[in-house]
């Protein structure tokens, strides 16, 4: 441990369970010294995470807040605040759906609203917690923002449809967000993991076989595991990415480098 995350005070939003990528994060902040609040949906989920916390034997409050009404966001960092003396080093946006039915078949078919709950539930949530978070981090002296991406942002990936056009918004959105607020001597990046298994992605059609064929082709030679994903959020809310902001990095065991494969 060498505590580069003592005395910082980060928000996970979106941890459900020990496969989580938000979790992995959590994990790895709290190793190197992080303080810890937890974002989640609702009572099941904050069963779910109470578990993981107990277990772990981490100290964190859990605050309820769906991400999509305003209203909430707001309360959520007032509570945010109150708990860390109304100033926030940084937070994790862990958060995306799409209707399973979206993820299946051909993108043409898109819903009119199941384009809209992809976009707001996946990207509009990064612009409204940003912006709900953006005093606490002024007044700490600048801050880190990181969410989660995936390739099928900028490639077909089979079966991830609306959601690919979803994350292509969100890592357009990172940019915009880094060139706004990098005055402030805040970052915005975002992490493109490759294929995990996690409760999303099971509901994408023919996710084992992804992640046995991306294992297979990639440089590495093998599947990206959670806890790497983890650590290298860590790295971005760190100061050790202190002149990093507006990009995407990929942690996929180097599959983002191949062409045809």
């Amino acid at each position: 441990m060498s505590g580069v995350m003592q005395g910082r005070r980060i928000l996970i939003t979106g941890p459900r369970n020990k496969w989580s990528i938000a979790w992995h994060a959590a994990l790895s902040l709290h190793r190197e010294g992080a303080s810890l609040a937890i974002s989640v949906l609702g009572d099941r989920e904050q069963k779910g995470v109470e578990k993981l916390l107990l277990e772990a034997g981490i100290a964190a409050p859990i605050f309820q807040c769906n991400a999509t009404d305003d209203e909430q966001v707001e309360g959520l960092f007032a509570q945010v605040g109150n708990h860390f003396g109304g100033q926030l080093d940084g937070y994790l946006h862990a958060m995306a759906f799409a209707n399973k039915e979206e993820l299946d078949g051909e993108y043409i078919a898109t819903s009119k609203a199941g384009f809209l709950l992809a976009h707001e539930a996946s990207v509009y949530t990064l612009v409204n917690m940003t912006r709900a978070a953006r005093p606490l981090m002024v007044a700490a002296g600048g801050g880190s923002v990181v969410t989660l991406s995936y390739l099928g942002a900028e490639r077909v990936v089979a079966g991830y449809n609306i959601m690919g056009v979803a994350k292509a918004s969100l890592e357009a959105s990172v940019r915009y967000l880094a060139n706004d607020l990098g005055p402030e001597n805040i970052r915005v990046n975002a992490v493109s993991a490759g294929p995990i298994k996690t409760l999303a992605a099971s509901g994408i059609a023919g996710a084992d076989r992804m992640r046995e064929y991306v294992a297979g082709k990639s440089p590495l030679r093998r599947q990206v595991e959670a806890e790497e994903v983890g650590d290298a959020t860590l790295f971005l809310l760190s100061d050790w990415a202190r002149a990093i902001t507006g990009e995407i990095l990929y942690v996929d065991c180097g599959y983002s480098i191949l062409g045809i494969v």
